[in-house]
């Protein structure tokens, strides 16, 4: 099965990649494959074109909050059900998962996340012959296979770009998404996960982030206005700040170099706020620079212990210049840093009131303490900042989450939500 899709997808288009799936799935006694990608907003889990429901029907889309499909999305586990179950049907609570734990023989329909790296893509359902270790093993495999190459083909395929969009989308968000990382990112060490509204009018708020050796280099950016003249300065923002940072130049000087690229771009009409930060992965030291941003917000075993405030220098773009030294801080083990732009806590609900650092803290701590994975509490917060606004967000609202831990505390898939992309361990159906 794995040979035969490795062989075959070189020159396999995004189209037809669900055929082979089918064929080669088969070989290892898999049969009705489905792949869904979720949404760009994350609600929806939405079929790739060109297959068929085991029903033949055309499959539908999927909730993330409320089918069993979403639920594996949700958490990373395969979940279990009968085949017969309705894919749409609601996921059940805990206590409702009789029908999913009976253990009656047959084939059972499962769901399993789909992981380029620890980005989360969707979901891929398949009907197994026998619920044993193996076969759960091999779907694991298979899943894993599927996800890198769906993300390859993605990247020259129109058709997974329009699969993963509900509408038409703004020029300035177009040029932004095209320029920013993966959502999420992990090893050992490290996680790295972000969220960014209104996905399909964002302005200019970005983020960017890049493993150098034992560094990780980040930044996050708001630029003045919510047109495509903010979004192309926080895209020279971010070319500048790679560029920059390339050349192994420091903090100081780099946020200097954006200064000036958006100045000479704009004649000091544009500006953008933003943090700089480097984090060494071998003692957690964390170094950056503060241009007239909201400062960082220190998260440590589920309570907010530290606002990361400095004498921040005058934003980029204006040529005001930056007298500020980099500010260090100590992290330990299992910390997380919490960066925002201002959209985040002045979101306003029809009655004009703001979402606020209060609220923004509980939401956070709360699935902190809940231990919901980094990725799924963004994810959850997103959709918080769109309820309270109604679905309509006044301003960008970006979050840049970053969990460390050190090597010694760190040993092979610790992370409490990447465990699974490590080994495969058997879990009660359902779960």
């Amino acid at each position: 099965m794995l040979g035969g899709l490795i062989a075959a997808h070189h020159l396999t288009p995004m189209d037809d990649l669900p055929a082979l799936v089918v064929t080669y799935a088969g070989l290892a006694g898999f049969s009705e494959p489905l792949l869904y990608l979720a949404d760009l907003q994350q609600q929806c889990l939405v079929p790739l074109p060109g297959q068929h429901a085991p029903d033949g029907s055309p499959p539908q889309r999927l909730g993330i909050d409320s089918t069993l499909a979403g639920r594996a999305y949700r958490s990373l586990y395969l979940v279990s059900s009968a085949k017969t179950r309705d894919p749409g049907a609601a996921d059940p609570d805990e206590e409702g998962l009789d029908e999913a734990r009976s253990g009656e023989g047959g084939p059972r329909r499962w769901w399993l996340p789909l992981l380029d790296g620890t980005d989360r893509m969707g979901v891929l359902a398949v009907t197994a012959p026998v619920d044993d270790d193996d076969t759960r093993r091999r779907a694991h495999w298979l899943a894993s296979l599927l996800a890198l190459m769906l993300a390859a083909k993605g990247a020259t395929s129109d058709t997974y770009a329009t699969v993963v969009r509900d509408r038409p989308m703004d020029l300035s968000a177009e040029v932004l998404w095209s320029l920013l990382p993966a959502k999420t990112f992990a090893t050992d060490q490290i996680v790295v996960t972000a969220a960014l509204e209104p996905a399909y009018q964002v302005g200019g708020d970005a983020f960017d982030y890049a493993l150098t050796r034992d560094t990780l280099n980040l930044a996050i950016f708001d630029a003045m206005g919510h047109d495509l003249t903010a979004g192309l300065t926080s895209a020279i923002a971010i070319g500048a700040f790679r560029n920059h940072r390339l050349r192994g130049e420091g903090l100081r000087d780099v946020g200097e170099a954006i200064d000036a690229a958006i100045a000479q771009q704009f004649a000091r009409t544009q500006f953008a706020t933003g943090i700089l930060a480097t984090l060494d992965l071998r003692d957690g030291v964390l170094t950056w620079v503060n241009r007239g941003h909201p400062p960082p917000l220190l998260l440590r075993q589920g309570h907010v212990v530290a606002e990361l405030a400095t004498e921040p220098d005058p934003p980029m773009g204006l040529c005001l210049g930056a007298y500020q030294d980099p500010a260090h801080y100590q992290l330990q083990p299992g910390d997380r840093l919490l960066y925002y732009t201002d959209g985040v806590v002045e979101a306003k609900d029809p009655h004009g009131r703001e979402f606020g650092l209060d609220r923004f803290v509980d939401f956070i701590t709360r699935h902190e303490a809940d231990q919901v994975s980094a990725p799924e509490t963004l994810r959850r917060l997103v959709q918080a900042l769109l309820q309270y606004q109604q679905g309509v967000l006044q301003d960008d609202a970006t979050v840049l989450l970053v969990e460390w831990q050190s090597q010694a505390f760190a040993p092979l898939g610790t992370h409490r939500h990447y465990a699974v992309t490590r080994s495969v361990p058997r879990m009660p159906s359902g779960s």
